[in-house]
């Protein structure tokens, strides 16, 4: 069986018993002979495969299945508590929870659209399995900037997606520093089988914590930034925050203010942007004459 083809399998068991809340081999084998993935027809899944199943997801996702023996052999999850709590586990399940509801209504297939996310296909996989086996990559980047790609080798640390676009972020060994690739970017990618450690401590997070997207190592320093919403976007504001630090510190019927501590990069300026003349920066002002002058440079577009 494919590599693929597993993972779908893992996810789906995960997806079973944590959405039950709690349930039985009995309850797990009916759903597993009226799923899509059990292409064999099985009227359920053997005892070695369940139990090895569910070691794989232990070993991968660090997700605890554990057998209640008490309660009549029910099955739930032990750290519902980290799925909760957000980040790829959650992204996974939700993920698959969402095609495995289209693949069983083939006739809800063209009323369910999706944003389109190109290169993770083709590279996703391949970067995921060095991240996960300690090894280099060669890959040939080509930025925007550049007429031709270029190979180089790199150690991959770890991917994010931000506005349908997967990145790596990963140390360039040739020069020594952290740098991002966007996957659509790249021509080529082959494992060049050198091994490489993890830098201890690292925190993936912590990369991105203090700023909006993909763009680190930048010119701007960590700052208060606050911004005057209206027109009733407050509302898009409160449902999904901008980033983690933000909070609404005046809140009126015609404007909220909020506030952010972070490092107002080309992304940050770029989400306020959207929002066009109901989102004003107040604070700080060499940020809020940038984009006065970014707002007047758009102007003159069309004034001309």
């Amino acid at each position: 069986m494919s590599t693929s083809g597993l993972f779908k399998k893992y996810i789906w068991l995960v997806d079973v018993i944590y959405s039950s809340g709690g349930i039985t081999r009995e309850e797990i084998d009916r759903r597993w002979s009226r799923s899509s993935l059990n292409e064999d027809h099985e009227n359920g899944i053997p005892e070695r495969t369940f139990h090895r199943y569910k070691d794989a997801i232990k070993d991968l996702f660090d997700i605890d299945i554990v057998c209640n023996r008490s309660a009549g052999k029910v099955y739930r999850i032990a750290n519902t508590d980290e799925i909760e709590s957000g980040g790829i586990r959650t992204w996974l399940l939700n993920t698959f929870a969402v095609n495995n509801l289209i693949n069983e209504s083939h006739h809800l297939k063209h009323r369910i659209l999706f944003e389109e996310i190109p290169s993770g296909q083709k590279y996703l996989s391949p970067i995921i399995q060095a991240m996960r086996d300690g090894k280099t990559v060669n890959i040939s980047h080509q930025s925007f900037y550049h007429p031709h790609p270029y190979t180089f080798e790199v150690e991959p640390y770890c991917v994010k997606v931000f506005k349908q676009r997967w990145y790596l972020l990963a140390r360039n060994i040739g020069e020594g520093s952290l740098k991002i690739y966007a996957l659509d970017r790249l021509h080529g990618l082959e494992q060049t089988g050198n091994n490489f450690e993890l830098p201890k401590g690292f925190d993936a997070e912590g990369v991105f914590h203090d700023v909006i997207g993909i763009i680190i190592g930048g010119r701007e320093q960590l700052e208060v930034v606050e911004i005057k919403v209206t027109d009733g976007q407050q509302n898009y504001f409160r449902s999904l925050p901008l980033h983690h630090s933000q909070k609404e510190i005046v809140k009126v019927d015609d404007y909220s203010i909020f506030s952010y501590y972070l490092r107002p990069t080309f992304d940050f300026r770029q989400e306020l942007l959207k929002y066009g003349d109901a989102v004003e920066v107040l604070k700080p002002m060499t940020l809020r004459l940038e984009m006065a002058n970014i707002s007047k440079a758009m102007s003159e577009l069309y004034t001309e």
